[in-house]
């Protein structure tokens, strides 16, 4: 056996490396940390933002609903949630609605949904997903955004704003009343 400050000196060296590791560690757990606390900042922000927006749609929706007519009793039809948490606030909120005959598309579709309606009103045979989003300047190699797009598109369909060919091609409904510009 080796004298006690050799073997002194082997745990000291190996208590050392235990110690550097043990900060190497604590460095990647701090920066995993920032990074999962900056995710839930944002998630915080969403959920207020989007608490702020449900809650001036419901009063907005709520006076509509108030002067839009009234049931068989003579009572005000309303559309929000009028007791239990989150009472007052609307639930779900539609961003694309139902087409209805000369429905103005530029004052009841997002910005967004009224710019594919142009591309599409533009087309005489429909275009695909892909052609759409090259039209709209969205990189037509990431997917992820095309599969976004198309979903609008499937949205719009849905609606009665447009129409799917069984070949896949979307092209603007009949009687959408929409004007490129």
């Amino acid at each position: 056996m080796g004298s006690w400050r050799e073997e002194l000196d082997r745990r000291e060296a190996a208590t050392a490396e235990q110690v550097e590791e043990l900060r190497r560690q604590i460095a990647e757990l701090s920066e995993q940390l920032e990074a999962a606390e900056q995710r839930l900042s944002r998630f915080q922000i969403t959920r207020e933002t989007m608490d702020e927006i449900l809650d001036e749609r419901a009063e907005v929706d709520d006076q509509d609903a108030r002067t839009a007519g009234a049931d068989s009793d003579g009572d005000t039809k309303t559309v929000v949630s009028q007791s239990g948490p989150g009472a007052g606030r609307l639930i779900g909120a539609l961003l694309v609605p139902q087409r209805v005959a000369g429905m103005d598309p530029a004052a009841v579709l997002p910005e967004d949904y009224g710019e594919i309606l142009e591309v599409l009103a533009e087309a005489a045979d429909g275009l695909r997903a892909g052609q759409i989003a090259a039209e709209l300047g969205i990189a037509t190699t990431d997917r992820a955004k095309v599969e976004g797009l198309r979903s609008k598109l499937k949205r719009l369909v849905a609606r009665g704003w447009a129409d799917q060919q069984p070949s896949g091609k979307f092209m603007i409904a009949n009687e959408a009343d929409v004007v490129g510009d």
